[in-house]
């Protein structure tokens, strides 16, 4: 994520870093980097050179601490302003309806059928809410199949008159079986079109007036990049929408839709998109993003992400057998299908401070474990409970059986017994710190 955007941040801060202190030319060196990494990434001009210019008057100014390093204060400066220019703080979504209407609007292809789902498997599994789905979307045929199977995933009732050509009566009688099953959110997924389109405006826009909701979010696809804020432009000035939605974000996107459509459009950021599963969707924290931009991480995010697979009982079970080391091959099967869970490796290490610098060019495979989970599925369930017992001829018959070398299997047979013995070393202090920040 931003990964060109990053590098060359880094690279307009490394001419000031190592300097006595700020001054009038090395600033207007480093800013001049700041301005190119900016409209490389799709910002505009006139925001990219305001935003140059606030920071230079922040670099200049009478409050700088003399304690500080320049190249440290620089990105200090860059950081606060990102932040600022992202919306600050992050935007709750309203839920204040009974039930909740949340109307969902943006151009054909920006992802607004998956983020519906995406939005209604958050709610009903972050907030306990009982969601229904709305199929709005009356011209295109593949869009309500669509929004059946995904709900079918994630378990959610989808709401559809098929054959109705009529997107208002549908949002309004799908509110009120909302009301008579006494369900807690009502998700309209709307028509989009491939193009900005007066008949499509006008549509949202009488739907938004039928249903009255309480939020209404525009979907975006990031990778547009400048094309994405003059869209949200158009749209905001017809339906006066509350909230972005940046889907795609996890591609080579050049961020400049993140950066800027707050800025454009006054309306902040509230979700952003980073998979293809529906567990891909993350609450939108400018200061977490700009720290991530400027490769100085999100451990945060990445607690909150660990904290959310994180199971007390399992916890319990799981210390109890590293203390008696009885840690065996079932047990590091189930570690591993939770960090899966957790989402996407490159951009999990990418939280980590100072890693994900380190491995920008390392192509990271979401399929990394797949040949460990095929050498443990080859495992019988004794020799899974009992490595110790693994000897040469049956790691011979685990590598024939996961299609994988001698080689392979001794060396996960190394990495399981270290990780055995780090696990029994923390056993007394980390695994108890984590129960301690769940319990806060």
């Amino acid at each position: 994520m931003f990964e060109n955007l990053s590098e060359k941040f880094d690279k307009a801060f490394k001419i000031i870093k190592g300097k006595g202190k700020i001054n009038e030319i090395n600033i207007a060196e480093s800013l001049k980097e700041v301005r190119k990494a900016l409209i490389d990434a799709d910002v505009s001009y006139a925001i990219a050179k305001e935003f140059c210019a606030t920071v230079k008057e922040k670099a200049l100014g009478r409050d700088v601490l003399t304690a500080v390093e320049p190249g440290q204060l620089m990105v200090k400066i860059v950081k606060d302003e990102l932040t600022e220019l992202m919306g600050g703080e992050s935007q709750g979504i309203n839920l204040n309806g009974k039930p909740s209407v949340i109307l969902i609007a943006g151009l054909q292809g920006s992802g607004k059928t998956t983020f519906s789902a995406k939005l209604a498997n958050f709610l009903k599994t972050k907030k306990n809410k009982k969601v229904l789905l709305v199929a709005g979307d009356v011209y295109r045929p593949a869009a309500i199949d669509q929004l059946k199977v995904l709900a079918e995933q994630i378990g959610v009732e989808v709401y559809t008159e098929e054959g109705s050509k009529e997107p208002v009566k549908i949002a309004q009688n799908a509110v009120q079986h909302a009301k008579s099953k006494s369900l807690d959110v009502v998700i309209v997924d709307t028509a989009g079109r491939l193009a900005v389109d007066e008949q499509m405006m006008e549509e949202i826009y009488n739907v938004k007036q039928a249903v009255n909701p309480n939020e209404t979010l525009f979907v975006v696809d990031s990778m547009t990049g400048q094309d994405a804020v003059n869209t949200a432009k158009a749209f905001n000035e017809k339906i006066d929408f509350d909230g972005v939605v940046l889907t795609k974000l996890d591609g080579d996107t050049r961020g400049g839709a993140a950066l800027t459509i707050k800025h454009v459009v006054n309306k902040p950021i509230k979700f952003v998109g980073l998979g293809e599963k529906m567990a891909d969707l993350d609450v939108f924290h400018p200061d977490r993003m700009a720290s991530r931009i400027l490769g100085m991480g999100d451990i945060v995010s990445l607690v909150e992400k660990a904290q959310a697979e994180y199971d007390e009982e399992q916890a319990r079970k799981l210390t109890k057998k590293i203390k008696s080391n009885e840690f065996d091959f079932d047990d590091f099967l189930g570690q591993i299908a939770q960090i899966k869970k957790m989402g996407n490796l490159k951009d999990l290490v990418g939280m980590i401070p100072g890693v994900g610098k380190m491995m920008k060019d390392v192509d990271i495979d979401n399929d990394a474990f797949k040949s460990i989970e095929a050498m443990i599925g080859s495992m019988t369930p004794y020799e899974r409970k009992h490595p110790t017992k693994i000897d040469t001829s049956r790691r011979k018959r685990i590598a024939r059986g996961s299609g994988t070398s001698i080689e392979e299997v001794n060396r996960l047979m190394k990495q399981f017994e270290e990780t055995r013995k780090m696990m029994k070393m923390m056993s007394g202090g980390k695994l108890n710190a984590m129960k301690n920040i769940r319990r806060r």
